[in-house]
């Protein structure tokens, strides 16, 4: 049957129909129409632009579903995200006649048994978290990876960034002569240095930000507000269907959840310190709307899939500008809307800065009288940056910069500047003075 002009088996037809796919986005698209060189690919695109099937359509269409070998290999940086993939894969081959084994190897689980059960038969398709694969493949020797054509990597920065450069080494070295697949939300220099070792000459594919338009970034000023009772200004203006109110610490989190519990919101708890059991029961509450909000720390902002989120509140913006973008990526999936809000006080203002050249065009709001009103907005740098005169043009010259920085020279090096130049103002006034005596 034809899937967007793609010559799909039947059963991976019925299972996008049965997901109300219409057509595939362009990640998947682009994977599709170049896995079948025999180049491998490292691919950039945003979560949520539906990048977990455009890996799992190849390995369905070339997978022999009669057959007992590992086909296809497939590792996440966490236990959520590895059963995130799972799920999707499980729900591709229940519409198939033949019975295609996928296994799922995480963490907390009875490592002896899994063993015990490897001994009898391998999974076609194999998906879990590195260090589980690592020590079942290849310490315990029991999992047998090698006949796999298919090897991918879900989250490359997350994982590299997590220190799993060590198992992936050694799971790459087995699975040499597969179809390699790196995926990556950013393409940073570690991301690359890996990519190097094992995707020779391969494939790149980049997907511009396909759904931007789909989210709305709202920046609203605190102006010496308590950031709180700017929140529950907030929220007295909206009624999202599920909305992710992120913070940055841990203890935030557990204090804003506590409040907002207070105050008669059913709110639901995400952060590191939780055990897997105790996420795993969260996100399932999440999905089935036992909440209508979680607060969270940037743990929910990768690899955790929770459905239908229409708003996100950042209560206190990222360290890291790109957690910002993972963040917004947990709305306006999937050809869904989705609103940012972010409160954001005069410190700010050089971070904003940076998140406007990532190419973020916010509106901005002020919550007057518990409700928001379009605002003026902020001074950008450029308009604060003030015009430099010819005198202190002149005064740069005989100020050199420091050899050796140190925190704050930039600002001891301008006051040099201005003192000097105010004295070269001075000085010609004094001569003009004197012409004209």
């Amino acid at each position: 049957m034809v899937f967007n002009n793609l010559d799909l088996k039947e059963y991976i037809v019925r299972a996008l129909q049965d997901l109300k796919f219409k057509e595939l986005t362009p990640i998947q698209l682009e994977v599709f129409s170049k896995y079948k060189t025999n180049k491998n690919i490292l691919a950039k695109s945003k979560t949520g632009s539906g990048k977990t099937h455009s890996f799992l359509l190849p390995i369905f269409q070339e997978l022999d579903e009669t057959s007992n070998k590992a086909f296809a290999t497939i590792i996440a940086p966490t236990k959520e995200l590895a059963m995130q993939i799972y799920k999707m894969a499980q729900h591709i081959a229940s519409f198939s006649k033949d019975r295609i084994d996928i296994k799922l190897f995480i963490g907390g689980t009875d490592r002896q048994k899994e063993i015990e059960k490897l001994k009898t038969s391998t999974p076609q398709i194999i998906i879990g978290t590195p260090g589980k694969i690592k020590d079942l493949a290849i310490t315990a020797n029991a999992l047998k990876i090698y006949t796999s054509q298919f090897f991918i990597v879900d989250e490359m920065d997350m994982m590299l960034s997590g220190g799993y450069e060590e198992e992936l080494d050694a799971i790459a070295s087995v699975l040499k002569d597969s179809k390699m697949m790196f995926f990556s939300a950013t393409m940073e220099e570690q991301v690359l240095q890996f990519a190097r070792k094992y995707l020779s000459n391969p494939i790149s594919i980049d997907i511009q930000n396909t759904n931007d338009t789909k989210i709305q970034h709202i920046w609203i000023p605190l102006k010496h507000k308590d950031r709180f009772t700017c929140l529950l200004e907030l929220l007295s203006t909206m009624q999202p269907y599920f909305a992710i109110i992120f913070a940055n610490r841990k203890e935030t989190v557990i204090e804003l959840a506590r409040q907002l519990t207070e105050k008669g919101y059913f709110v639901g708890v995400m952060h590191g310190d939780l055990s897997a059991r105790e996420r795993k029961r969260i996100l399932k509450d999440c999905n089935t709307l036992k909440y209508q909000f979680l607060v969270a720390t940037d743990l929910a902002a990768r690899g955790i899939d929770i459905e239908g989120v229409s708003h996100i509140i950042n209560y206190e913006l990222p360290y890291d500008y790109e957690f910002y973008l993972h963040r917004s990526g947990r709305t306006g999936r999937m050809y869904l809307d989705g609103i940012v809000y972010s409160f954001y006080s005069e410190v700010d203002d050089e971070y904003l800065d940076a998140l406007a050249k990532k190419k973020i065009e916010p509106s901005y709001f002020e919550l007057k009288n518990k409700e928001l009103i379009a605002y003026k907005g902020r001074a950008t740098r450029k308009q604060r940056v003030k015009p430099k005169t010819d005198f202190q043009k002149e005064a740069a010259k005989y100020v050199p910069k420091p050899k050796k920085v140190s925190p704050g020279y930039k600002k001891k090096r301008q006051a040099q500047i201005d003192e000097l130049a105010d004295r070269l103002k001075r000085n010609a006034g004094k001569k003009k003075k004197r012409r004209y005596q």
